[in-house]
């Protein structure tokens, strides 16, 4: 048995199976017509491109690897130098910067009000 919800009452009703899957009479329809391409470029099939894909850069991976799995004590937010330590230093001190800045307007904003 299935159940929906009537549209006049509002309580759950019975329904038949192709009712209950197409809420409010919806009924599921195919275009007539293709729909318009987006870009006019005429795609490649599979095919036409073969089978050797062609990647413009090195593997890096290996490197980066040996990096970072190096036992030095460093976090590995921290292991790839001096840029690593600034872009972290620098994001401490706008954290830092902007608690203090929060707290500042947090008490002016508690004072009351003199009056004029």
């Amino acid at each position: 048995m299935y159940y929906k919800v009537s549209g006049v009452t509002g309580k759950l009703t019975g329904a038949t199976a192709a009712s209950a899957y197409n809420p409010q009479g919806l009924k599921p329809t195919v275009p007539s017509q293709a729909p318009p391409m987006i870009f006019a470029v005429p795609t490649k099939v599979v095919s036409e491109t073969g089978s050797v894909s062609h990647y413009m850069g090195i593997n890096k991976v290996p490197e980066l690897q040996k990096i970072f799995q190096k036992t030095d004590g460093a976090p590995v937010h921290l292991k790839r130098g001096v840029m690593d330590k600034m872009l972290y230093r620098t994001t401490m001190g706008l954290t830092i910067g902007g608690t203090l800045y929060c707290l500042i307007a947090l008490y002016i904003a508690a004072q009351p009000r003199k009056p004029q």
